[in-house]
């Protein structure tokens, strides 16, 4: 039997989906790259660096 002899079929639609499911998403809601990190920033804070940095007039 060749595949394009069978009967069009939308299997997709046949399938049951449980919406109340209690198990983790298929796709995040966040990717790893639409994070700080995936955008090659930092995660902490600059103020400790931003501080030792002054200039000798500031103190």
């Amino acid at each position: 039997m060749d595949i394009l002899d069978e009967p069009e079929r939308d299997h997709d639609a046949e399938r049951e989906v449980d919406f109340e499911s209690e198990e983790a998403p298929l796709l995040p809601e966040q990717t790893r790259d639409d994070t700080e990190r995936g955008w090659g920033e930092r995660g902490q804070s600059n103020d400790e660096r931003l501080l030792e940095d002054r200039p000798p007039h500031w103190d």
